[in-house]
């Protein structure tokens, strides 16, 4: 398991919740997939990986042949991804792209609470990164802060919303938890251009905890 900071940085201070609910996040992340996607041979990247928490458990859950890869912009998680965790390939990145990668390498990105956390500049910077190292007919999966947190708004960053306006709350540095953006539909249907949108399932609220949405995008073009 990480060091205690690494978990109170990305996630919860509680070892047991950190490994098991993290099973259930690459299972739930694996159901996703194999909705689009033959999972045999294919290459798959964890962009935003942290400290390895959802990335580790997918050779087990997938394997046949598939190679799997992590990236992230925080050194120490990288540092102790690649000591710990085998069977991923782990790199370092900036917090703006590029990516050290060739175009068209993979058929699966995925994405999990990490637009929520940039500019409205880097999130177009990364969408076209992200596109540039997806292979055609690659799919795209990513989760936002959708209307289910609107609650979280003042009424002027509300009305901004309700115009289709990215959202941010930028009192602390872009890429950390704190930083957070909120995203209307509009935004994101801007976001993506003329790639295909899959799926999008707004994330509901339970127990007075809002859920992120997920977008599933097809990348249509070369």
């Amino acid at each position: 398991m990480p060091p205690p900071f690494y978990l109170y940085e990305t996630f919860n201070l509680n070892y047991d919740s950190f490994f098991n609910k993290s099973i259930d996040t690459a299972e739930w992340l694996v159901s996703y997939f194999k909705k689009y996607k033959t999972l045999n041979g294919l290459k798959i990247l964890d962009w935003g990986c942290g400290p390895g928490r959802v990335v580790r458990h997918l050779p087990l859950l997938i394997n046949n042949d598939c190679q799997f890869y992590g990236t992230d912009y925080n050194k120490k998680y990288i540092d102790w991804c690649k000591k710990n965790i085998p069977d991923v390939c782990f790199s370092l990145n900036e917090l703006q792209p590029p990516l050290k990668f060739e175009n068209n390498t993979f058929e699966i990105i995925y994405g999990i609470s990490v637009f929520t956390h940039l500019s409205e500049k880097m999130h177009f910077l990364w969408f076209d990164e992200l596109l540039r190292i997806l292979k055609p007919g690659g799919i795209l999966f990513i989760t936002l802060q959708g209307d289910a947190f609107t609650n979280k708004l003042t009424d002027n960053e509300k009305f901004r919303y309700d115009k289709g306006d990215l959202v941010v709350k930028s009192n602390t540095k872009e890429g950390h938890r704190t930083y957070a953006s909120f995203h209307p539909s509009l935004f994101v249907e801007r976001l993506i251009q003329k790639n295909k949108i899959l799926e999008h399932k707004p994330g509901s609220v339970k127990n007075n905890k809002p859920e992120q949405d997920i977008w599933i995008v097809k990348k249509c073009k070369g």
